[in-house]
């Protein structure tokens, strides 16, 4: 353990890191944008082309393409590994729970005119988890964070040109956010601090797709920001007692809430066709994470002389964006295949670092196969992600001197599959 000087900051480095570890849960790794097969080919560059159910996701304008019936069912899986060296080398770890899945479900109706189209989505926007080793180095920073989001999203469409649509919406949001951390001992399982909450939030999206001539298309769409108040409890447990410092065995558990501003997401792109078979796309998706602001969790009951009653969370993100390019090659029997580049940049400054997800700049390349069929239309995409390492100096301390420095990687490899119904 540490001296008795860094004793009486526990309560306040605690808070600290907790603010951090709540945040990283709906940024860079658990942010989910991956709601299509054939999106997911394309690098996700599909806000000016939206041309099949997933648009009630990506662009509900671009529903207006779309005639009769469809329904669109699909999976997005993925193997997330994360990695942490600590200064000066050592041994690497690794994310102990590395495999997370995410089901979409879509059902579009357009008018044989293409004028009016409506739709239904639920999806998972954000989600997954991770889980750290208690050997690491920054156990009493976080060791366990997780989130499951879902969003009920219907939406209308309305063709007001022949070259020109919009669409909007509104969703239903459930999230449930769990994170755990270390308290007094830096590489025991002693000990954990634990949030869980869960709450539901509104939304709304909006899209716009404008085509002035054949070859060119633009797409740009809006996911509003939403408050969620996140309503669980908050628990403690010390299993080994400390004399020198006063601090015995202890369990206890309050109850505890938080309110937790999702932030605005808008897109834009142009697609390119210069020919009925290659449809070629560049966009530009942005993420307001500056909107944070501070976050306090709310308890029933103080832990003294650990944690405060109210616990504020003062969050320092940075807006983020993805760049998307994706190319589609069309055939004459009804097959396709695509490929594609995202390139995400980094949300979180190094003084604020977070060890729950690792946040670094990230690259995807994905490839992808369909085929358009008389009732069945199908799309697979695999995707790789890699993030070059980077590495954190001069993080916060937390009460027992442990700290978020030292080298972060990212790799990840995901499947997704789609198949459309149209009756």
């Amino acid at each position: 353990m540490n001296n008795s000087k860094t004793c009486p900051k526990i309560g306040l480095t605690t808070a600290c890191f907790l603010s951090i570890a709540v945040t990283s849960a709906v940024a860079g790794g658990f942010d989910l944008p991956d709601q299509d097969a054939f999106a997911v080919a394309r690098g996700l560059a599909v806000v000016a082309t939206a041309d099949n159910p997933s648009a009630i996701f990506y662009n509900p304008a671009g529903l207006t393409q779309l005639t009769g019936n469809h329904l669109e069912a699909g999976f997005y899986g993925i193997y997330l590994d994360p990695q942490f060296t600590p200064p000066g080398g050592g041994n690497t770890f690794h994310n102990q729970d590395p495999f997370g899945g995410i089901p979409q479900l879509y059902y579009a109706h357009g008018n044989e005119k293409q004028t009016f189209s409506y739709g239904l989505g639920i999806y998972a926007p954000s989600g997954l988890g991770a889980r750290w080793q208690d050997n690491t180095g920054f156990r009493t920073l976080g060791t366990q964070g997780s989130l499951e989001q879902f969003a009920i999203n219907p939406v209308v469409a309305f063709k007001l040109l022949d070259t020109l649509s919009i669409g909007a919406g509104l969703s239903a949001n459930y999230a449930n956010l769990d994170l755990r951390q270390g308290i007094l001992w830096p590489g025991q399982p002693y000990d954990q601090f634990r949030f869980q909450g869960e709450g539901w939030g509104l939304a709304g999206n909006v899209g716009l797709l404008w085509q002035p001539v054949e070859k060119l298309s633009f797409g740009a769409s809006l996911h509003t920001g939403m408050k969620i108040n996140l309503e669980g409890y908050t628990s403690a447990y010390n299993n080994v007692a400390i004399p020198a410092y006063n601090y015995p065995a202890f369990a206890t558990s309050t109850s505890a809430k938080a309110d937790f501003q999702f932030p605005l997401k808008a897109e834009a792109g142009v697609s390119y066709r210069p020919t009925p078979k290659w449809n070629l796309e560049f966009d530009v998706d942005y993420t307001d994470w500056n909107s944070m602001g501070t976050v306090t969790i709310q308890q029933a009951h103080a832990f003294p002389p650990l944690f405060p009653q109210n616990i504020p969370l003062s969050l320092q993100w940075e807006s983020s964006m993805y760049y998307e390019l994706g190319a589609t090659r069309y055939f004459d029997n009804g097959w396709h295949v695509s490929g594609g580049y995202i390139f995400n940049q980094n949300a979180v400054p190094s003084a604020h670092y977070n060890t729950v997800v690792a946040d670094e700049d990230r690259h995807f390349f994905s490839l992808g196969v369909g085929r358009k069929g008389k009732q069945f239309d199908f799309d697979v995409a695999y995707q790789f992600g890699f993030g070059p390492d980077r590495t954190v100096s001069g993080s916060a301390p937390a009460a027992s001197g442990q700290t978020a420095d030292g080298t972060y990687g990212f790799i990840s490899h995901a499947i997704a599959v789609s198949v459309d119904w149209h009756f």
